[in-house]
């Protein structure tokens, strides 16, 4: 049963002071409007409008090639959604890493045309440039550092990162720079859990929320479609727990609707006009 929660709006100061007195924070991933404003009746922290609709719901392999346009639209649709819930915006591939003032229009797109109130940025200290010209630009920004899928070329596939003492010393010191850089919150994903809570431990106001790094990290999101059931065949992440399998009921649901509808039983007499 589904809770609705009597609560203010989550700002990034929510993040912060959550941070500050050890409240662990809840994040999911939507993408559409009827999923957000379920989700938004839970008293979850915040949607991330996740680039992970490349997979999820556009059916790639990867979330390179989704564009600003449809994360724009996706975004759109669940800030009209959400009430609550910090809206957080997913940068997808090539709208931030060709120049500062591309990652600078294209944040400011998010906000403008898509109603969210922050944007994400993949990427550690390569990225902090950046990053701290956004976030002077009034934009506030969640990092994301460990296993960053717009780059999964080049870790060759999604391994977990932080295990040797070379990834350890780059994540650190990526996450305080991101931290410097004025980050209100950072992705820790797919990282060894111990560099993850080294790392919490670190940041002093900023907020790290794992996916598959440990229960240390200050708050935790997965992607919304992973815990429902509706993921592809036999793909089962180590860190995603089901909450609710609904594949068999969608299909049963709509295996009654076609019987119906060629039986003669739907529509009924009462059911017209």
């Amino acid at each position: 049963m589904s809770v609705v929660h009597k609560r203010r709006k989550t700002t990034i100061n929510t993040f912060l002071q959550k941070k500050a007195q050890g409240e662990k924070i809840a994040v999911l991933t939507a993408y559409d409007y009827s999923m957000a404003r379920l989700l938004d009746q839970t008293g979850v922290d915040a949607l991330l409008v996740g680039d992970s609709a490349a997979n999820v719901v556009h059916g790639y392999g990867s979330t390179l090639p989704v564009s600003m346009d449809v994360m724009i639209a996706h975004t759109a649709a669940v800030a009209r959604g959400t009430d609550k819930a910090l809206v957080i915006a997913d940068m997808p591939f090539m709208s931030f890493q060709p120049s500062t003032e591309t990652a600078i229009l294209n944040a400011g797109r998010f906000l403008k045309e898509g109603g969210a109130e922050a944007v994400k940025i993949e990427g550690g200290l390569e990225m902090v440039p950046t990053i701290r010209r956004v976030i002077e630009c009034g934009i506030p920004v969640m990092g994301h550092i460990g296993l960053t899928p717009q780059s999964i070329h080049r870790f060759g596939g999604p391994k977990v990162q932080g295990r040797e003492e070379r990834s350890k010393h780059y994540l650190l010191e990526s996450a305080l720079a991101l931290e410097d850089a004025g980050c209100f919150a950072m992705v820790l994903e797919l990282m060894e859990s111990g560099i993850s809570m080294q790392i919490t431990k670190a940041l002093k106001t900023t907020a790290t929320i794992g996916i598959g790094a440990g229960p240390d990290c200050d708050g935790q999101v997965l992607v919304i479609n992973d815990i429902l059931g509706l993921r592809e065949p036999g793909f089962k992440p180590r860190f995603v727990r089901d909450y609710a399998d609904l594949p068999p009921i969608i299909i049963e649901a709509a295996s009654r609707f076609v019987g119906d509808v060629r039986s003669g039983k739907y529509p009924t007499k009462d059911e017209s006009f």
